[in-house]
Formats: C-alpha cells, structure tokens, sequence
C-alpha cells in the first residue's frame, strides 16, 4: 500500500495528466538515496495515472561519463522502472540553455563576475574579520558584488582578452521585476515546511546562472527542463529544498510554469550525512552484487508494500 502522503499528493494533483521526473547526474553509480527519489517519483505517477520521465542531467562535461549513464539506466531497469522515450539530455540543449541566458540579459538581469573561487574566499576573509559575511543555504558564501558594477568596456575586454567568468545573475534587479514568489510544497522541508511557502531568493545573492564555457546552471537548466518537458510535481530531497526560491524567481523571470513541489526525506549514512556517490555499502550496484532484489531496495528505503 502507497503511503498516506502518496494519496495525499495525488489528490492535490490539478493537471490532466500529471507529470513526474526522475533527473539524475551521471557522475557516479546510483546509491539508495537516488533508489527512494527514483521510486518515489515512479510511483506517484503510476499512482496518478500520469507520465514518469527520466533525464539525464550532463551539463558537467568534465564529470559526467557515458558509462555511468548506461549503469543508470541498467540500475533503473532492474528496479522494475518504466519511463518514456526518447531520453532529454541536457547537454544536447545547450542552445535552449544560451537563448533563456540572452533573454535575462536582455533585462540587464545578469553580469560576468570574474573572480576565482579563491579570490572570492580572499574577499569574504578580509569582511569576516570585521563582521561575519552571510552564507547561503548551502553553506557557501554569498558573492560580495565586486563585479556587479564594472565599467561596460572593462567588462567587454576582459571577455575579449579570454578571462574566465561566471554569468552571475544580479538578485537585487532580478527582484523588482518578480516581487513576492511564492510555491506549493506537498511534502516536507527540513524544518517540517510546509502548504503554501514563501521564497527568499536573496538568501543565495547574486547566484551562478552560466559560465563561459557553460551557458547554463544546474538552477537554469532545470527549470527550463521542467518547463519543456511538461513537468506538473517535482519530486526530490530535501537537500534541494531551499534550491527551489532561486526556481522559483527564474520561472517568474523566464515567464515559465511552475510545477508543485515535493520535497521528500533523505537517506543518510551511520554519521548522519546524506549518501554520497562514493559510498559502496549502498551503492545499488553493489546491493545487487551481494545478492539483494528490488523487493530489498524498497525496503531498504522505507517503501516496502
């Protein structure tokens, strides 16, 4: 049986037919944190009559690998998962990618930020001595603008002379087209977070929308993915929870729907740190080496029937 929430979700479902997505990176083999969202994922939509995607999230040229992607869809497939054809990949939609960046650009919503990481952590060094530079969500700290309001023809011919930059989207403009945003959560933040939520996009500050060599962010890409693709539930951990403020503001900007949102439990490890990647005791691969079945994996994951 679908646990209470399930049906709960379900209900709250307005669309015809809804949509749910399972969008993994392939830069590592599948663990039981990726099993709970993929099963989630699949079967709400079995749940709600509705469609269940698989998209492959490669933007990272540098990480991602052919084979980790087959050994998705090998993992997948003997979890008893159905999903439809043909297969998105991101990094064959870069050009959808660059056009949404031109749009922002055209508002004058974004600018190129410079600065190495290192740098960046010079610069919040020297503040933080005198008072604590703010953090965003994750931990990392918030850009401190020094780029935000460089001269138009330094700008132009550092980007002509090669330098390396972030496309860096300017919060403070960003805001007084959108005003208050705000977005449906049918599951749980990590505070317990939850109905109609409000979304605080200036706790990430002026966040990374591109790179030169990128014309995308994992936050751009996704809500165009989401919007191109007829997602109507997002369904992911809670670790991507605050993530969902900065979606929200660029689906307000870019003029794209908003799908409800579903932030689910996450699978930590005996030091109470979400799974990694490189964690092998629960890597699916691995389960299945020593003998487990999908039936193992559902309860593993706390989704036994």
């Amino acid at each position: 049986m679908l646990a209470r929430w399930v049906y709960a979700f379900v209900a709250a479902a307005i669309m015809t037919q809804p949509v749910f997505r399972f969008a993994p990176s392939p830069n590592g083999h599948l663990h039981l944190g990726h099993a709970l969202s993929a099963l989630l994922n699949f079967d709400m939509a079995r749940a709600a009559s509705g469609r269940f995607l698989l998209r492959i999230e490669d933007i990272d040229a540098t990480r991602c690998r052919p084979e980790f992607e087959e050994a998705i869809v090998e993992d997948l497939t003997w979890l008893g998962l159905e999903w439809e054809q043909p297969v998105r990949r991101q990094s064959a939609h870069f050009g959808e990618y660059h056009a949404a960046l031109d749009r922002l650009d055209a508002r004058r919503l974004t600018f190129p930020a410079f600065e190495s990481r290192a740098e960046i952590a010079r610069m919040v060094a020297d503040r933080d001595v005198r008072e604590r530079w703010p953090r965003d969500p994750d931990g990392v700290p918030v850009y401190p603008g020094a780029a935000r309001q460089m001269r138009h023809d330094e700008r132009e011919s550092r980007i002509a002379n090669g330098e390396p930059y972030a496309i860096r989207l300017d919060m403070e403009r960003a805001l007084e087209w959108t005003g208050p945003l705000t977005w449906t959560e049918t599951g749980a933040g990590p505070q317990g977070e939850t109905g109609e939520l409000m979304a605080d996009p200036v706790a990430w500050g002026d966040v990374i929308v591109g790179r030169k060599e990128t014309p995308t962010s994992y936050h751009l890409s996704v809500v165009l993915d989401d919007a191109l693709q007829g997602v109507t539930h997002v369904v992911r951990g809670q670790d991507l929870f605050w993530a969902t403020s900065v979606h929200r503001l660029l689906q307000s900007l870019l003029d794209l729907p908003a799908p409800a949102y579903h932030h689910h439990r996450l699978m930590l490890d005996n030091d109470g740190r979400k799974l990694s990647k490189s964690t092998l005791a629960t890597g699916l691969r691995e389960l299945r080496a020593a003998g487990a079945s999908p039936a193992d994996i559902r309860r593993l994951v706390g989704l036994a029937a």
